[in-house]
């Protein structure tokens, strides 16, 4: 068993490690925390989420679409047509991306890409949706043929 002051010295040193941090760190009022609760406060419900399956496939082509994982693993894979940007340069190449059609951002599950979507439709971005389920479910759905899919397994 441990002894007491082996508890309080630990207590001490992440007491400490956190006061050495900058307080910006901690400021409820500074600029991009005030900027993501305003727009929070008027965020749709799905927060700019759209399925592979709300994507008619003559749509794709009017879809500016970006991959937002590493090199490595667009090579290995990816929605024909994307672009490459990594999530956490998403949001510097803003200026790159079109304001006048859809942006849709993805990732392997849609994890990453709805941390580069929010920035992004922070940034005032209100064009741009994150595809829900990323690649492994655009693909499991049928890829650009899910919305087909879907309407023929509804009966439609």
């Amino acid at each position: 068993m441990k002894k007491p002051t082996y508890f309080i010295s630990a207590f001490i040193i992440v007491a400490a490690t956190s006061m050495a941090l900058p307080t910006s760190v901690f400021a409820a009022d500074n600029a991009a925390v005030k900027a993501m609760e305003e727009f929070l406060d008027f965020s749709e419900y799905g927060g700019g989420n759209i399925l592979p399956e709300q994507i008619p496939a003559e749509d794709w082509k009017n879809i500016y679409i970006i991959d937002t994982r590493d090199a490595d693993q667009y090579q290995v894979s990816h929605i024909p047509g994307a672009a490459n940007i990594e999530w956490r340069q998403v949001l510097a190449r803003r200026a790159e991306l079109p304001r006048d059609k859809m942006v849709l951002v993805y990732c392997n599950t849609g994890t990453l890409s709805a941390q580069a979507g929010f920035a992004l439709r922070v940034a005032g971005m209100d064009n741009v949706r994150i595809l829900q389920g990323g690649l492994y479910e655009w693909k499991a759905k049928g890829g650009f043929e899910a919305n087909k899919l879907a309407l023929q397994k509804a009966g439609k």
